[in-house]
This record gives structure tokens, C-alpha cells and sequence, in this order.
């Protein structure tokens, strides 16, 4: 194996596993502060949740935007490199993820608020 490879290899696998260690830390000290306040009998106002439909909204946004950003940037691309049109084409599929979402954030909201 050559060493580039080895390295993204490496790379590939580190850097997931080091967001997830971060993410998992970060919400363990959160969750300490809060009990050692508690503890204290300090007040500590428990974060709302966001609503199902608001969770998926913002997923539909990012979705779509990525999904758009990846699509433009590929089609500038083919402008130089033609076969870099087939590449475009995968954009559609975050974008169609992302349109899914919306809906899914209308309709939950519409069963979270029946008209009368």
C-alpha cells in the first residue's frame, strides 16, 4: 500500500471518529454542569426541544442547499470536463431528500395544528 493511501486511509477513518469522541464529550460536560447546579439547587431551565417539524425543516434546508451547491459546482465544472455532467446528476438526489423533508415538515405541522 503506498503511504498516500495509508494516510487516507487513515484520515478517513480518524476524523469521523474524533467528531463523534468530541460530540459525545461535549454533551457529557453539559450534562455534568447541569447536575453538579441541581446539586447546588440552583434553578436550571431545561432546553426546549425543537418541535418534530422544525427538526425537519432544518434538515430540508440543508439538504437542499447542499444538494444545490453540489449540483452548480459540478455543472460549472463540465463547462472544462464534460463527463463532470454525470456527476451533476447525483445532486438531484440530496436535493429530492431535502424536498422530501419540507413535506414531511408540512404535513407534521398540520397534524400538530388542525384547523378547526
Amino acid at each position: 500500500m503506498e503511504p498516500i493511501g495509508l494516510v487516507a486511509v487513515i484520515l478517513s477513518f480518524s476524523v469521523p471518529l474524533t467528531a463523534i469522541y468530541a460530540w459525545y464529550r461535549v454533551r457529557k460536560l453539559r450534562t455534568e454542569e447541569r447536575l453538579a447546579a441541581i446539586a447546588k439547587g440552583v434553578a436550571v431551565p431545561m432546553a426546549d426541544e425543537l418541535p418534530p417539524h422544525a427538526r425537519s425543516r432544518k434538515s430540508a434546508i440543508l439538504l437542499t442547499a447542499g444538494g444545490l451547491g453540489y449540483l452548480i459546482t459540478f455543472m460549472l465544472l463540465a463547462r472544462y470536463e464534460s463527463d463532470a455532467m454525470q456527476a451533476a446528476a447525483f445532486g438531484a438526489i440530496p436535493i429530492c431528500v431535502g424536498l422530501g423533508y419540507f413535506l414531511d415538515a408540512v404535513l407534521v405541522r398540520r397534524d400538530m395544528h388542525p384547523s378547526a
